[in-house]
């Protein structure tokens, strides 16, 4: 148990029964009243962000995770396989777990998996995923880059805009958190 002042944004905190990620917090103590953290957090189930307000003298217990290197090996279409890179042991995720995370899944993807008493948790993707682009318009002769764009197909399904000069059957790097075209690979 930890006080409620000392919680920092990554912390993962036991609240009401379930798992939150501390996303942001503000320590304020106005003129004669008591002190208070105003607490953002992120539920690890559902997604969703909630505030809440603890009294300084309030006790939040924070959780202890255990992280493993994943690599990704293919879908079934209803679950996600993965194995550990350390005993390569196997394990499959849902898609509701995942969330998004599924347009970014390319065979022998390395991920890390945090696990809260052997359950596995959250999925944490690189920061960059090289995707070869399956569909787009053809590239237009001496293009250069410029605010202009066109829609990219990837090999996830997923469609990212990118520059005229990008064509079809090539790599581009794409931002696993904006789900946006960085450069080509």
């Amino acid at each position: 148990m930890i006080a409620a002042t000392q919680l920092r944004p990554g912390m993962v905190v036991k609240f009401n029964n379930d798992l939150y990620s501390v996303f942001s917090m503000v320590h304020r103590t106005p003129g004669n009243l008591r002190g208070f953290v105003q607490a953002k957090m992120r539920s690890l189930r559902s997604g969703s962000m909630i505030e809440h307000r603890f009294s300084s003298e309030d006790r939040v217990e924070r959780v202890a995770l255990d992280e493993h290197e994943m690599e990704y090996l293919y879908d079934d279409g209803e679950y996600f396989y993965f194995m550990n890179t350390e005993n390569y042991e196997q394990m499959h995720l849902t898609k509701d777990m995942l969330g998004d995370g599924v347009m970014y899944l390319i065979p022998q993807l390395r991920v890390n998996v945090e696990f809260y008493e052997g359950k596995p948790i959250s999925v944490e993707l690189p920061p960059s995923v090289e995707m070869t682009v399956m569909e787009t318009e053809p590239g237009l002769k001496g293009a250069t880059v410029s605010n202009v764009t066109k829609p990219a197909k990837l090999e996830t399904g997923l469609v990212v805009q990118v520059p005229p000069f990008i064509n079809q059957g090539e790599r581009i790097r794409v931002s696993t958190s904006e789900g946006t075209y960085q450069e080509r690979a």
